[in-house]
């Protein structure tokens, strides 16, 4: 099952449980799925959808806005498990040479395509400024 079928087969579960919370962040996921041309998503696709109700939320707090924690957090939960600052720094330290690149900064394109959506680009960013 995909993650597009999970979500809404959730949404079920979620009218019986009578979580709200869940509920609204399940309606939302849904509409914005039937607003795309193709009918069956793929798993990156979903997660770039997620990202970026995620990112437009987190927009709003960070203007003063009447943003809401609980509805980043649910949205998250259907996200991939993250990878860790530590694991990308291995990944990097045991598959990266810098030599090839003219800077820090280059090695982003190689380091996303392998980790995909379970990386964030901007602790990737940071972690390259620090090395």
């Amino acid at each position: 099952m995909n993650l597009q079928e999970t979500i809404k087969s959730q949404l079920k579960d979620a009218m019986k449980a009578k979580d709200s919370a869940r509920l609204g962040v399940i309606r939302i996921l849904i509409g914005e799925f039937q607003r795309q041309p193709e009918k069956e998503l793929s798993d990156e696709k979903v997660v770039a959808i997620i990202k970026k109700l995620i990112k437009s939320e987190r927009e709003l707090i960070d203007a003063g806005g009447t943003g809401d924690l609980d509805y980043i957090a649910n949205l998250e939960s259907y996200l991939p498990q993250q990878a860790s600052e530590e694991d990308i720094k291995t990944w990097i330290s045991d598959n990266i040479d810098f030599s090839q690149f003219g800077n820090k900064m280059q090695a982003m394109k190689p380091i996303m395509a392998h980790f995909g959506s379970s990386a964030d680009g901007n602790i990737v960013k940071k972690i390259l400024q620090e090395l």
